[in-house]
């Protein structure tokens, strides 16, 4: 039965930038699928997206099993038969110079930043197509979370860089196919973000100048507003200072 409130699957959701745009949802009416690998995280902040009015699915699970992607899905569709907003944050990230790259580290990320979310939206398509019938004017969003070095590459973030590339590429492949249907396809590519993963950056830049999770929550929250007519392929974001494109 379809739920009369909008509801999103948000990927990555039991940390950082996937938390922060999952709370941004709920505080917005969204009730949610949270899926991510820590099963105690994900049930905590399911706790706290309830005391904010939000019904909550939750499903642990690795994004490298595609099995384990396409059964969030249905889980999903199961429990609210609709979906307003995929969002996809679940990454993850690997710092080594060229030249001896150890190939089983371009092969998992690979596999979880450009794969997995090819599989899950190659799921859940038809439940975004379905559900722009019940928002005609702003249709669905999906909105994945790459990374500035999609284009601005650094040393060090080669296999990282070509991955979050490829998720760009992914976003306007799907505008292409399925935005005239209503359904649109944004990738959000920020510098340097203040959450774990950017932890080993922190001997050469402190948190305090590093993008902030809410920053993207905000953005994230802003595309799902936007009428079916604009498209938004992809959104920089960067740190502010004298050099524009940096991580």
């Amino acid at each position: 039965m379809t739920g009369t409130r909008r509801a999103a699957l948000v990927t990555g959701a039991s940390r950082g930038i996937g938390r922060a745009i999952a709370r941004r949802l709920a505080q917005e009416g969204y009730d949610l699928t949270l899926t991510a690998r820590d099963g105690d995280a994900l049930r905590a902040a399911a706790e706290e997206f309830a005391r904010l009015g939000a019904r909550t699915e939750v499903a642990a699970g690795d994004m490298s099993d595609e099995d384990g992607v396409r059964s969030v899905a249905d889980l999903h569709r199961a429990a609210y038969g609709r979906l307003d907003a995929l969002v996809v944050s679940a990454g993850v990230g690997s710092a080594a110079p060229l030249g001896g790259y150890p190939m089983y580290r371009f092969d998992k990320q690979f596999t979880v930043n450009v794969r997995a979310p090819f599989v899950l939206i190659d799921s859940c398509l038809d439940l975004l197509r379905e559900t722009v019938a019940f928002s005609p004017e702003s249709g669905t969003k999906i909105v994945a979370i790459s990374s500035i070095t999609a284009s601005a590459p650094e040393p060090g973030l080669a296999a990282y860089g070509a991955s979050k590339a490829a998720l760009v590429a992914l976003c306007e492949a799907v505008n292409t196919e399925v935005s005239a249907d209503g359904v649109a396809a944004t990738a959000i590519c920020p510098g340097y973000v203040d959450t774990d993963m950017s932890a080993w950056m922190h001997d050469r830049l402190a948190p305090s100048e590093m993008v902030t999770s809410e920053d993207i929550a905000e953005l994230v929250l802003a595309l799902t507003r936007t009428s079916r007519r604009a498209v938004v392929p992809h959104l920089p974001v960067v740190r502010a200072g004298s050099e524009l494109w940096r991580a």
